[in-house]
């Protein structure tokens, strides 16, 4: 139940609606009670007019049940005595008020729940996508989206669906069964402790069988993400997929994990199923014993030994048959519990997944750059594997930095350690002469732009995409960033203008015009530093050309971080650095570079200018 006190925590404050909940679940179960109560009278009215207690004087008031009960008998004998037929419409009216009570006071503490099932999936949802956006960028290369999607919805709503089962089992069936109970010990004290000592045998069987539905239910949960992931992939790559004729190797992968999804979801249909089913025997069981010892006891009575009326036994197994509903309930419910851990589970990983990358508490904001960004000593590796060692330099304000090297060497590391997407396993990167890890990250990033190679627009308009880092621009500014980058004219030229919808990931626009909008976004943004990661490496001649053009206009007076493979576009760099194993092996201007023998950066000149 730890997993489960953890997660109902996220309703706080409980008063909201513990009380309003527990208050009309207490009335509906009173009157559950007191309308099949009055099937002794009842019956008493139809079948056995002399029946039951006779009060021919109006009882004195006071606050008691006995008070109750001997006015409504008094009404009952007054009545009677006038016309046995008004009794009747009398017990009648009153059963039917009783039936109309507790539906409204149940329904009463139904709504209480829903806002609190609501506000539970709420909470929870927010916590988990909070995490998220929190967690380092090396999380993202180990877990699935698929996987992530399916703990934010399918989770949730399993976790939904049992608090909602919970609060029943811990408040309102036992309430109910209690209150059952005491009715049934009022009718026959014998009756009831027989059937006290039959109902605890069946809950063993249940028991046995409520301690493998979590393992099942865990095994389901995580191939709904699998399945996920397999649908987005295939979505996102449906043209490589055709292209290559794997429509076949998807499905056959599709296939295998949507078997497992069944097969698994089959093992905890079986065991979750077969608890109920055993409660559902173990009923009838118990009803077939009380019938034999009831009616033994009746036809003691009949004898002269004390016994019980045929009333208050009709009576006694209509109450009976509603303590085995919410017992089943419960049944029910405990198989879902055990089904909603492993949800439960799965999503208590990633909100209890630790923040690696945070400001600290006495971090400062950087309202500024001034004077130079300083890598010093710099090492770093992912999961123990080096990729940096022993990097070090400057880009002084306003100055262009170009990085080179074969893929694999760091580049776009260095890139990422600047807005500490990553945090350096050794030395400091320091902005004027500042570590980088005693500032705020939302004041360091908002120095900061990028455009990379992997172009990402959302499924939202032209103007919204432009206006992701500055959500107050108004339409002039967009214009202005969109006639800088080059993209005003095609902009214009789209259904819709700036307000046309770029499809899911700008799949409606061409590399080109997702490019140059990526770049729109940047010079709107109005950064202090620029980060170009291989900007217009994917890019034909034309649209190469005009991108170059828009990250021309976007680099005056910025200070800029490239990293390029053509080196075309980076021969007008301030300083070219060149990386190998991790490692700075060459530096300076293009110039200089070109003319070291057997120089790594000369070799690739000449590989690129033969090719």
């Amino acid at each position: 139940m730890k997993v489960y006190r953890r997660l109902i925590a996220y309703v706080r404050p409980f008063r909201w609606f513990v009380i309003p909940f527990s208050f009309f679940t207490i009335l509906a179960v009173i009157f559950s009670v007191f309308q099949f109560a009055l099937i002794i009278p009842l019956l008493n009215v139809l079948f056995s007019p002399d029946a039951g207690p006779a009060s021919t004087t109006a009882p004195v008031f006071s606050l008691s049940t006995g008070f109750f009960r001997d006015i409504f008998y008094y009404e009952v004998h007054r009545l009677r005595s006038i016309n046995p037929a008004y009794a009747l419409y009398f017990i009648t009216g009153i059963i039917v008020c009783a039936v109309l009570l507790t539906n409204l006071f149940r329904y009463l503490a139904q709504r209480t729940l829903i806002k609190a099932r609501t506000l539970l999936v709420k909470r929870i949802r927010e916590a988990i996508f909070e995490k998220i956006n929190h967690l380092h960028m090396g999380f993202f290369t180990k877990e699935h989206k698929g996987d992530l999607i399916s703990r934010m919805n399918s989770d949730v709503f399993e976790i939904e669906s049992v608090f909602g089962n919970s609060l029943e089992v811990m408040f309102k069936e036992p309430s109910m069964i209690i209150g059952y109970f005491v009715a049934l010990f009022a009718i026959s004290t014998q009756l009831t402790l027989f059937t006290l000592i039959i109902i605890p045998l069946s809950a063993l069987g249940i028991a046995t069988v409520q301690k493998k539905l979590k393992r099942d239910a865990k095994d389901a949960q995580a191939s709904i993400g699998r399945l996920l992931t397999i649908m987005d992939e295939t979505l996102t790559g449906m043209r490589i997929i055709r292209a290559f004729n794997a429509t076949g190797f998807t499905l056959k992968k599709f296939s295998r994990e949507n078997d497992f999804y069944r097969n698994a979801s089959l093992q905890g249909f079986k065991r979750r199923e077969m608890a109920p089913a055993f409660s559902e025997a173990a009923g009838v069981l118990v009803v077939a014993g009380i019938l034999l010892y009831g009616g033994s006891l009746i036809l003691q009575r009949g004898q002269g030994a004390a016994g019980i009326q045929a009333s208050e036994f009709i009576a006694f197994i209509a109450i009976f048959s509603q303590v085995l509903r919410p017992a089943k309930a419960m049944v029910v419910a405990g198989a879902n519990i055990q089904r909603g851990r492993g949800a439960g589970e799965r999503i208590l990983e990633i909100i209890d997944k630790p923040i690696e990358i945070k400001d600290k508490e006495d971090a400062s904001d950087i309202r500024s750059f001034n004077d130079t960004i300083e890598f010093r000593h710099v090492d770093f590796a992912y999961n123990e594997s080096p990729v940096l060692q022993d990097i070090s330099f400057t880009i002084p304000k306003g100055k262009t930095i170009a990085l080179i090297g074969s893929s694999g060497v760091g580049k776009s590391t260095i890139a990422d350690l600047i807005p500490r997407f990553y945090d350096v396993k050794g030395g400091a990167i320091l902005i004027d002469g500042t570590d980088i890890r005693d500032c705020k990250m939302e004041s360091l990033r908002q120095l900061m732009s990028f455009v990379t190679q992997e172009t990402f627009l959302f499924n939202d308009t032209i103007f919204n995409n432009i206006a992701l880092g500055k959500p107050d621009a108004t339409e002039a500014e967009v214009m202005a960033a969109a006639k800088i980058a080059n993209a005003h004219d095609f902009i214009m030229q789209t259904e819709n203008g700036y307000q046309t919808i770029t499809g899911d990931r700008g799949i409606r626009l061409s590399g080109g015009q997702r490019q140059r909008l990526c770049i729109a976004r940047a010079v709107l943004k109005n950064p202090s530093i620029l980060i170009l990661d291989e900007a217009t490496s994917a890019l034909d001649t034309e649209s190469e050309r005009l991108v170059q053009d828009a990250l021309g206009k976007l680099m005056q007076g910025r200070t800029t971080l490239v990293i390029a493979h053509r080196l075309s576009t980076i021969r007008e760099a301030d300083e070219i650095i060149v990386l190998h194993d991790g490692r700075i092996i060459e530096r300076g201007h293009h110039n200089e570079l070109v003319e070291i023998d057997d120089g790594v950066y000369r070799r690739l000149t000449e590989m690129q200018q033969t090719a």
